[in-house]
């Protein structure tokens, strides 16, 4: 199995920072793909930043120059360091890996639990 374990959310005032990270374990051969999806209530859930192995980082335009994302390859772990936090970035982080268990299966997506986001003064 794969876990993907997810801290570092909470409240925040406007114009706060905030860092998430998310550690994955398990059974693992090989990731692809590490990243941030959000979902505020009553939206749908959004990518907001990833970062694939060998390639430069993409970020939603919302979060472009605010956020930015990394990635320590040994530990398996990403981190989305969030800044000029406003009202808007509330919302659940969903931590996300595309990733092979194996060398002989497919990768696919796996998902951590969520971690709450409230930029609120």
């Amino acid at each position: 199995q794969v876990q993907l374990v997810e801290s570092g959310g909470g409240l925040v005032q406007p114009g706060g920072s905030l860092r998430l990270s998310c550690a994955a374990s398990g059974s693992i051969f090989r990731i692809n793909t590490m990243g941030w999806h959000r979902q505020a209530p009553g939206k749908q859930r959004e990518l907001v930043a990833r970062i694939t192995t060998g390639s430069s980082p993409d970020y939603a335009d919302s979060v472009k120059g605010r956020f930015t994302i990394s990635r320590d390859y040994a530990k398996n772990t990403v981190y989305l360091r969030m800044n000029s936090l406003t009202p808007e970035d509330t919302a659940v982080y969903y931590c996300n890996a595309n990733l092979q268990t194996t060398r002989y299966l497919p990768s696919r997506d796996y998902w951590g639990q969520g971690t709450q986001v409230t930029v609120s003064s």
